[in-house]
């Protein structure tokens, strides 16, 4: 038990008293010194006035102690009138620091005073009532002391308790006040207690700096928790606080003041620095942060730690953490190469969630199928990604050849998710292996479970045409009238391809022109979302937890869950962070309602749902900025997706539709040029081209190249 500070006399006593400073003059120059710098120092990270009132009060109090009351000194010949019963309450407890700190503050107070060899021997002091209030003290019971006051006063006209009494129980009560609030949470309420009662901002009281620093951070005022925290470093000197609170400031504060407070580092009795027992974890929780921002660059020294301890103490979840910082990156090959490792110490959902997600990406999502399949159940977020790896697999050209096995998977996976997307591709994986009728049932299942999915409904229509019902067929022509031009121009003959020519979309879907440039990946790299597209200074949620874990966001209320999904797609986990957006969708506040439904687009778009995204964007009103933004990803987006697919004449047109609400982006006009090179129409090509060329665009460049040699083949054309 800490000894409770009491004014001047009893934080002399405290700070440098139990250092066994005994001498009175040192006593009077260490707490000077202290005093007159540290306290109103710390103090200051209040505000002005109690900055000022801290600094008064130091300097009141160091003239005090420099400078004893002579007034009240007893003549030199008579011995001091000393209340000892203090030191024999102590003594009776064991209490011995309080009973160091005691005999100092006496010292201080009258120099020449000599404490009794046996504080046990000390007489009761012969004010009975005096002495209960004493125990009272003693005991921590305050509100009882301050009602046997009251009572005595009222008993007793004009009797007053000792001002020694009172000092202590004044701070005592503020301590236990401020300790309170803390374990409350009311943060608020210790920042004041702690402005109100400077005398407790001390070395001898590090719990309650501690305290202190900790509501400053919780109430977002980091810097001045950087100063309590740097206040004990700077000032203090136990080897075990000093640890601690390095401890706390990593946990509370950002990276870079953490980097700073570090700086203050020292060497230990044993000769090493003070900090290197928990190094290790700081480079941990260093590379952990850098998880959750993507922006923060933590040093190597750190990051080479954490890959040593992997080695050393082969912890699967320190090369977890490794991947998912790669992952934040994009560095995806180092990603995927800490997944594994992670996955050889121990298989778990975060481990192979995250090898999935650097699978997919470097297009092997039939690994990522299978590494995920046993923990796709783990969670929403595992969930989503392996429905993204089945999406991906069945969508691969030319097809993969699957096992009866890994395909009846997938399907009741999908059955059971109800998942149009990974439906959609069993039609087209059915049709590309000649199996009209499955492929039907399967577009069929995807458009009932989404009834404006355009692609799954033109995958009926055509299915249909292709087994001869023509009946079907123009029914779903007459449902997506004016909703879908390919599906209205369903039948109309191609212009055939002659020999030598650029295939067309009914021989070949999305195969090279050219060793040269076998597909303008280009534009889908420059179309591609960046990681925050248009946000405004709302949607930029900090976390103070971050979002590595994972878990069900429908047990988050809507706001924090709006966090979450932006705190998802900063690490590039878009399905995940769909989901989290569409628990935000259920909030009450419009602003709220409005972000979600943008950043659920965006999500989708990342992934490459674009029909899904632009469902999303009708969630709830948007701004007109936002609305311009989002149309024009969705038709780029789509322009790609019908390119990829060999729809050349739709990906002419989502340009076009593309081109009325935004001027033409130079990637995009490349994407023009050569959906005009697959159809044939040459001169058009050229000019597109040549024009994108002006620019000094090299994909534009090369499509000149592509537009010539073809024209040497057929110059006519």
């Amino acid at each position: 038990m800490k000894f409770p500070v009491i004014a001047f006399a009893g934080v002399t006593a405290t700070v440098i008293g139990i250092a066994g400073l005994a001498d009175s003059d040192q006593l009077r120059k260490g707490f000077g010194d202290l005093m007159a710098s540290a306290a109103p120092e710390l103090a200051a990270t209040f505000g002005n006035d109690s900055g000022k009132a801290a600094r008064e009060t130091g300097s009141r109090e160091v003239a005090q102690a420099q400078t004893p009351p002579q007034a009240d000194a007893p003549p030199a010949d008579e011995p001091p009138a000393v209340d000892e019963s203090a030191l024999r309450y102590f003594a009776s407890q064991g209490d011995t620091t309080r009973l160091q700190a005691e005999i100092s503050r006496l010292r201080a107070l009258y120099p020449n005073w000599t404490p009794p060899q046996d504080p046990l021997a000390v007489p009761r002091n012969k004010d009975v009532q005096l002495e209960s209030m004493w125990q009272l003290y003693s005991e921590g019971r305050y509100a009882e002391v301050r009602r046997a006051i009251a009572d005595r006063q009222t008993r007793e006209a004009g009797w007053q308790p000792p001002a020694d009494l009172l000092e202590r129980l004044d701070v005592a009560e503020a301590r236990a006040r401020l300790i309170n609030a803390s374990d409350l949470k009311q943060y608020e309420t210790v920042i004041q207690v702690g402005a109100n009662t400077p005398v407790l901002l001390t070395c001898s009281e590090v719990d309650v700096l501690w305290r202190v620093a900790e509501a400053f951070a919780a109430t977002k005022r980091d810097g001045r928790a950087r100063d309590a925290y740097l206040y004990i470093l700077k000032n203090c000197n136990g080897e075990p606080e000093r640890l601690a609170t390095l401890q706390k400031a990593a946990a509370a504060l950002p990276y870079a003041v953490v980097q700073e407070l570090l700086s203050y580092e020292r060497p230990n009795t044993s000769g090493t620095l003070e900090f290197e027992s928990i190094r290790d974890d700081l480079a941990r929780r260093f590379v952990a942060e850098g998880e959750d921002d993507a922006a923060l660059t933590v040093d190597p020294k750190y990051l080479q730690r954490v890959e040593r301890l992997v080695e050393t103490q082969g912890m699967a979840s320190d090369a977890l953490l490794l991947g998912w910082y790669q992952l934040r990156r994009k560095n995806m090959s180092a990603a995927e190469q800490w997944f594994r490792r992670a996955r050889d110490k121990q298989d778990s959902a975060s481990a192979s969630q995250g090898l999935a997600l650097a699978l997919i990406d470097r297009k092997a999502p039939e690994e990522a199928e299978k590494v995920l399949y046993s923990w796709r159940d783990a969670s929403a977020d595992a969930h989503a990604t392996y429905m993204a790896a089945t999406a991906n697999l069945l969508a691969i050209e030319p097809p993969v050849a699957l096992s009866g096995e890994v395909l009846q998977r997938i399907a009741q996976e999908t059955m059971e998710a109800r998942d149009p997307a990974t439906a959609q591709q069993f039609g087209w994986y059915a049709r590309t292996l000649g199996q009209p009728q499955t492929a039907l049932q399967w577009f069929s299942t995807a458009l009932r479970w989404k009834p404006d999915d355009e692609p799954s409904a033109y995958g009926v229509a055509i299915t249909r045409h292709q087994l001869g019902d023509t009946a079907g067929a123009a029914e779903i022509q007459r449902l997506w009238a004016g909703r879908s031009e390919r599906i209205a121009r369903l039948g109309e003959p191609e212009k055939p391809a002659e020999a030598g020519q650029v295939p067309g979309p009914a021989a070949q879907r999305a195969q090279p022109i050219s060793p040269e440039n076998r597909r303008p990946d280009v534009v889908r790299r420059q179309t591609g979302l960046p990681a925050r597209v248009g946000t405004s200074p709302r949607q930029i949620v900090r976390r103070p937890l971050g979002c590595r874990e994972t878990l069900d966001p429908n047990r988050l209320p809507p706001q924090a869950a709006l966090a979450r999904g932006w705190c998802l797609m900063d690490m590039n986990r878009p399905l995940e962070a769909a989901g989290a957006f569409e628990v935000a969708l259920r909030a009450s506040a419009s602003a709220v309602r409005e972000d979600a439904a943008y950043g659920q687009s965006l999500a989708y778009l990342r992934a490459g749902l674009t029909g899904k995204a632009a469902v999303a964007a009708t969630k709830s009103p948007q701004s007109r900025a936002r609305v311009a933004e989002l149309q024009g990803a969705i038709l780029a987006d789509r322009a790609i997706a019908a390119f990829d697919a060999g729809r050349y004449r739709e990906t002419l047109i989502f340009l076009d539709q593309l081109r009325r609400i935004s001027n033409e982006r130079t990637d995009l006009m490349v994407l023009r040029g050569y959906a005009y090179l697959r159809l044939n129409r040459f001169s058009e090509a050229k000019r597109i081209f040549e024009a994108a060329a002006a620019t000094g665009n090299r994909d534009a460049r090369r499509g000149l190249a592509d537009v010539n040699r073809e024209q040497e083949v057929w110059p006519n054309k």
